[in-house]
């Protein structure tokens, strides 16, 4: 087989362009891809598209959006030595995470990306962001993909999906790994950081488990929350799971209304996943006694997890297993590569 990256459009500012008529933004034909960026034709391999029937802005990406993408990768993973996911940026990060909990058995390059500026736009990082995409996507080694794991591009960096949240709404530099390093810097070379590239022997074809569980919530924590309104969300019908957002280390409040709460939801069978608030850094329960009341309460620790992948995770062990303790178990470990 001849080597090919397939690109897949579900929606976003970069494959937008500006209608001459109205001077609204409407989706791009990527069947014109090569006279919008005439660079796409120097690859030395195949290149092919497909856009979704119904193409979604990344508000509207939601948990059914996951298992359409990867029922596309598992049609196509023979046919194509890497994929290019287009996808708008304000969910990217919870897209990417997904899938890297979704596929089994992932042995070949899936790459995020789009950017702030429709790809027409005089001035778009969307033309360098496919560019340096595709390339990735297509690059091997000894006859191997170099990356063999879902990530997001953007700017001039290649990120673990898993690793990363969207921290700048305006500047091309749009997205950090705040507790990971790039797994490869793109300037005049693509110098790869190999070592910390994840490469793994599967045990089998490749799957995707897209079971999921959505009765979860994100709860932040902030001085002064209501411990009326924490029980309020806590004894809503069907909760499975709750990303609590503490402070620091893994930090909470100490007052014994607020434990009792938490200690009741966790014997009613609720999982309570501790991540920080903090952009960097990660939980360390029992390190203060502020967080060792969570510990012996039950309540899991996310170490170094950013909240979108803690989001993903959770609600992807909460549709495998229904016991809160084999939940627990599996959220502890590190599956893909999401917790140091």
């Amino acid at each position: 087989m001849s080597k090919a990256v397939l690109i897949i459009y579900t929606g976003g500012t970069i494959g937008m362009v500006q209608d001459p008529t109205t001077g609204s933004l409407k989706p791009f034909n990527f069947e014109n891809i090569a006279s919008a960026v005439p660079e796409i034709s120097e690859f030395k391999f195949r290149i092919d598209h497909y856009t979704l029937p119904e193409i979604i802005d990344s508000s509207d990406i939601n948990p059914d959006s996951w298992r359409t993408m990867c029922d596309i990768i598992i049609e196509n993973y023979d046919k194509y030595h890497g994929f290019v996911i287009l996808h708008g940026t304000d969910t990217m990060a919870y897209s990417a995470s997904a899938l890297s909990f979704m596929l089994q058995n992932l042995t070949k390059p899936i790459i995020f990306t789009g950017s702030q500026l429709p790809i027409g736009h005089i001035r778009t990082d969307g033309r360098e962001n496919l560019l340096a995409a595709i390339q990735i996507a297509g690059a091997e080694e000894n006859g191997k993909p170099v990356v063999s794991e879902v990530c997001i591009f953007f700017g001039h960096r290649l990120l673990r999906g898993n690793r990363t949240n969207k921290l700048n709404a305006e500047r091309f530099d749009a997205f950090q790994s705040p507790n990971f390093p790039a797994l490869a810097e793109v300037g005049i070379h693509i110098t790869y950081n190999k070592p910390l590239i994840r490469h793994i022997t599967p045990t089998g074809p490749i799957t995707a488990d897209c079971r999921y569980d959505n009765n979860i919530v994100i709860l932040k924590l902030f001085p002064g929350i209501k411990n009326e309104i924490i029980a309020s969300v806590l004894e809503t019908k069907g909760l499975r799971g709750v990303i609590l957002e503490s402070y620091g280390s893994g930090n909470a409040p100490s007052n014994n209304e607020f434990l009792t709460i938490i200690n009741n939801a966790v014997k009613r069978g609720i999982v309570i996943y501790n991540v920080t608030q903090c952009v960097g850094g990660y939980v360390e329960m029992g390190r203060y006694a502020t967080s060792n009341s969570l510990l012996n309460i039950g309540v899991i620790g996310g170490y170094d997890i950013t909240t979108e992948a803690a989001v993903c995770k959770l609600m992807c062990l909460a549709g495998r297993y229904e016991n809160p303790d084999e939940i627990k178990k599996h959220l502890i470990y590190n599956l893909r590569g999401e917790i140091s």
